[in-house]
């Protein structure tokens, strides 16, 4: 994933500073070079950080075998006709649930929605 943000690089006594104020972020080091180098390290860690916290707030379900009456079920709620099936399955398998979410254009938000009602 590429990021583009402003960096501006001024020199404050003997260290060069380097700032992007799209993040608020700053660094600093004794060559325009390494206060840029040093403010690439300092924004990696800003946004591992970020996207720890926004994880660790929204986990979605993962996905997991269900009783093909689950999806069934889903289908018909969105609208799609669900044949029965006989299936050797005991529990429909993760790939197929999700061959069958792409299949129908029915996002993973929308299918935990629907196996709530």
């Amino acid at each position: 994933m590429e990021i583009e943000f402003t960096t501006q690089v001024f020199k404050e006594g003997k260290l060069y500073v380097a700032y992007t104020p799209e993040l608020d972020v700053s660094s600093c080091g004794g060559t325009e070079n390494r206060a840029r180098r040093n403010l690439l390290e300092a924004v990696r860690l800003l946004l591992e950080e970020k996207m720890g916290t926004l994880r660790s707030r929204w986990r979605m379900p993962r996905l997991s075998p269900v009783s093909w009456k689950a999806p069934a079920r889903v289908f018909e709620l969105e609208g799609s006709p669900a044949r029965e099936r006989r299936t050797e399955y005991a529990a429909v398998p993760v790939f197929v649930i999700k061959n069958n979410l792409r299949t129908a254009g029915l996002s993973r938000e929308r299918y935990f929605e629907f196996l709530r009602k």
